[in-house]
């Protein structure tokens, strides 16, 4: 008999040992879509999918890998579809421009995500950057070199000449330039074709437009409508052409108006939001992203003397109360209506935070929840691989330790991390 080769035995065991599955004991679960809290289950993962839930507490076999979250309310992974990965808003804000490079900005960007996947968002969608940062970071993240949320990203913001997107807003002549189409300024039709196709060409997903002023620019009107009906038609146009949908910054009522009507997928802030416009959106399927995080965040720096330049200042005092009741209304009328924060205004880390403001405008938590996670998922197109706790669904999982439905608040202290089956946090071993 030869001899066997016991180094090439021992590769050819290892090569063929079944890996077991990972069992997850949940007290609780929130599954994204019913109404109902489930109790007492066994989540079966498999390589990146949830291949089983099963009533009570399974005994793992023995290559099996258990996670005891009996004592948790387990729940998908969040989705936050207004985020932007590359800042965040401070004093000094303006000046980061002029003293930071594309790395630096990178760098920052991977913290950011690294922070938002630990507070339980599993995807985001990042409405407008630096450099094109979040294109690269999401291509970081799904090679697994940082860790992250899955990313829909816009890449530049498209604004017009002085608008809230033109980064030279508010600077000496000197420094403004004349940024074009590439720098995603637009003015005219043949400029938003150019700007769309150049977004596509750097990789984005999204469009992002400011269809109206903004509270953070540094110009007078924070209502303005900024661009064009044929503009505002030919972004759309073009945007379909490649595949991709518009999202519009919008806070004056006109600017709005004209976004639905071309055709936007969302409307984002949304503050001076009426019932004409409700109407429009109910019947287009516009959704509504009311970031009340935002607006409840730049209120309260307000009140900081020289926080803000003083043409934003009396901006951000005016939105926070105007924006919470905005939402209610919409939320009444029947607005479709996705969560989304404005991150990146506010710290990262920080978004589920909206959530209780959410409740307050009237929003029950259970929908608060769904507007995060099944709602969300249907609103990016992945319902079918995220957004809920199903069979065959991806397994991005989260848990906190008190039930969210009596204390929305909760959901701003995770304790479990789960993205595509691997943990990211677990603050319970």
């Amino acid at each position: 008999m030869k001899k066997i080769n016991t180094y090439l035995f021992a590769l050819f065991l290892m090569s063929n040992i079944a890996y077991g599955d990972t069992l997850i004991h949940a007290g609780k679960m929130i599954d994204g879509i019913s109404v109902a809290v489930i109790e007492n289950v066994t989540l079966r993962i498999k390589e990146s999918k949830i291949q089983k839930i099963e009533a009570g507490f399974i005994d793992p076999d023995p290559n099996d890998t258990l996670i005891d979250l009996r004592d948790q309310t387990v729940l998908p992974g969040l989705i936050d579809t207004h985020v932007h990965l590359t800042g965040e808003y401070n004093e000094n804000s303006r000046l980061k421009r002029f003293i930071s490079n594309e790395a630096d900005y990178a760098l920052d960007s991977a913290l950011y995500a690294k922070k938002t996947l630990e507070a339980g968002f599993t995807v985001v969608r990042n409405l407008g950057d630096t450099y094109n940062v979040t294109i690269a970071l999401n291509k970081a993240i799904k090679s697994n070199k940082v860790p992250g949320p899955m990313i829909f990203t816009a890449g530049k913001t498209l604004s017009s000449t002085g608008g809230h997107g033109d980064p030279t807003n508010g600077w000496a002549k000197i420094i403004m330039g004349d940024p074009g189409p590439n720098e995603g300024i637009v003015n005219g039709i043949e400029d938003a074709r150019k700007a769309v196709r150049q977004r596509y060409k750097d990789g984005a997903d999204w469009i992002k437009i400011t269809a109206t002023g903004g509270v953070l620019s540094v110009a007078k009107s924070g209502e303005n409508p900024q661009f064009t009906d044929d503009e505002l038609t030919a972004i759309v146009e073009t945007a379909k052409d490649y595949g991709m949908r518009v999202a519009a910054h919008a806070h004056g009522s006109e600017g709005m108006k004209r976004a639905v009507l071309a055709g936007v997928a969302s409307v984002e802030h949304g503050t001076y939001m009426n019932r004409e416009i409700m109407d429009l959106m109910i019947d287009r399927g516009t959704y509504y992203v009311p970031t009340l995080l935002a607006s409840d965040w730049v209120a309260e720096k307000a009140e900081i003397d020289g926080f803000f330049p003083e043409l934003v200042r009396p901006k951000a005092a005016e939105i926070g109360p105007v924006a919470l009741g905005t939402f209610t209304d919409a939320y009444n009328y029947g607005v479709p209506i996705v969560f989304g924060t404005d991150t990146g205004v506010s710290a990262h880390g920080d978004n589920a935070q909206e959530f209780a403001l959410m409740v307050q405008g009237g929003m029950p938590e259970m929908e608060a929840i769904q507007s995060a996670t099944s709602v969300a998922a249907k609103f990016l197109g992945i319902e079918n691989t995220h957004g809920s706790i199903e069979i065959g669904k991806q397994a991005d999982l989260i848990s906190v330790a008190k039930d969210p439905l009596r204390d929305i608040s909760s959901l701003e202290n995770i304790n479990f991390v789960m993205k595509a089956g691997l943990i990211y946090k677990n603050e319970l071993l």
